[in-house]
């Protein structure tokens, strides 16, 4: 990937000049793909200079600037750098909110960074809104049976699992799983990790059988999944 990701960044710094929005594109792409390799001092130069670009060419209030202070913020999160990701959070949420409007679909994903920061940091008065609000907004916009819901749904299940809030925690995940299987089938491997956290919470409060019973289910629609799709 990463000779590919190079070509394309130097053809479109050749044709297009290098401070066009469509260089900040592929400085992202190649970024991603260094961040997911754990490459963070190469990373951050090329989300710093998409973010610069952006900033220069379309104004700092534009939504892909909002991306890139997202992806800038992540990469600082995953490094330890939480009072610099939040910075960044905030700023990008404020961006999405001002110009795509407080319920628009890619407000969500920001909100839920912003609550997992925070549940990290163990802020769980300030997580917990986020999470809510985050799951409103896809329930609004994508409606109540969207995987992006189920999504949320597994999110804020996750986050009273943590503190032991298993009551509230079991209806969300049982709803997250049977969107899931309406939406995308019994044996998608999306629903592996719904099972599994839920079985989680079953052992916590006792029901090991039932525990169990979803564990197996997911033992077997990662195993049917890597059958179907063998590494290369």
């Amino acid at each position: 990937a990463e000779p590919l990701y190079k070509r394309a960044l130097a053809i479109d710094e050749k044709a297009l000049g290098p401070e066009h929005p469509h260089v900040a594109t592929s400085l992202g792409n190649l970024a991603l793909l260094y961040e997911d390799q754990g490459k963070y001092a190469e990373a951050e130069p090329l989300y710093k200079r998409a973010l610069a670009i952006d900033e220069k060419a379309l104004g700092p209030e534009h939504p892909d600037v909002a991306t890139d202070l997202n992806n800038l913020g992540g990469l600082y999160e995953e490094q330890g750098k939480e009072a610099e990701a939040e910075r960044l959070y905030k700023r990008s949420l404020a961006i999405r909110e001002k110009a795509l409007g407080p319920e628009h679909p890619r407000v969500a994903p920001t909100l839920n960074n912003l609550a997992v920061l925070y549940q990290a940091q163990g802020k769980y008065i300030e997580a917990e809104p986020l999470y809510k609000r985050a799951l409103a907004i896809g329930e609004k916009a994508l409606g109540p049976e969207h995987p992006q819901v189920a999504k949320g749904l597994n999110n804020l299940a996750l986050f009273y699992k943590a503190q032991d809030r298993y009551a509230e925690a079991e209806p969300l995940y049982k709803r997250a799983l049977a969107i899931r299987e309406k939406a995308l089938g019994a044996a998608h491997p999306d629903l592996a990790s719904v099972l599994e956290n839920y079985a989680a919470l079953l052992r916590k409060t006792g029901r090991g059988e039932e525990a169990e019973k979803l564990e197996a289910r997911a033992k077997a629609v990662r195993t049917k999944h890597a059958r179907e799709n063998p590494a290369k």
